[in-house]
């Protein structure tokens, strides 16, 4: 058996390696969204359901995102599962620079005035619990307040670098 020190890699290959390994992992997409004095947000695969009890889920966002500074200050977030008909939306709110919320992106404000997008299988809005600093990025926590998961569709899935519907 190989000791673990010997197969340490360096962080530059490290990096390399996450990157490799997570392409191979299927992600649900959710377009994430804040408002504190504008309107915020930005695509996450890194949604998690947390708990049960309370009913808490978890999303990383980038420190160097344009979205990060609303969502430092907010106090509640949109928690938006997007179908596979959603990709353009996907697209949208993952590209640096664009207006986000500009048409044709279909949106209202909702409970403790965040941003809700219109036509989303499930959309959930959670009170932020916790921020906590994780290299590059932040770990938010959030307890799911309000919501509607009444939505038709299938999700929307990112895999090998590519926004895909679910086949079968």
């Amino acid at each position: 058996m190989t000791a673990s020190s010997d197969l340490d890699t360096s962080p530059v290959e490290a990096t390399g390696l996450l990157r490799s390994a997570f392409r191979r992992h299927a992600a649900g997409v959710a377009v994430i969204t804040a408002y504190a004095r504008r309107p915020a947000g930005f695509t996450a695969t890194s949604l998690t359901s947390v708990a049960a009890e309370p009913p808490l889920l978890s999303f990383g966002v980038g420190t160097a995102s344009s979205s990060w500074p609303v969502i430092a200050e907010a106090g509640h977030i949109g928690v938006h599962i997007l179908g596979e008909h959603q990709q353009e939306l996907a697209e949208t709110f993952a590209r640096r620079g664009a207006d986000r919320f500009a048409p044709p992106t279909r949106w209202s404000y909702g409970p403790h005035g965040v941003p809700v997008l219109e036509g989303v299988p499930a959309w959930l809005v959670g009170r932020i619990v916790t921020r906590a600093p994780a290299g590059d990025h932040h770990l938010v926590v959030a307890e799911v307040v309000g919501g509607d998961a009444g939505g038709a569709g299938r999700p929307l899935v990112y895999h090998d670098g590519r926004f895909n519907g679910l086949r079968g």
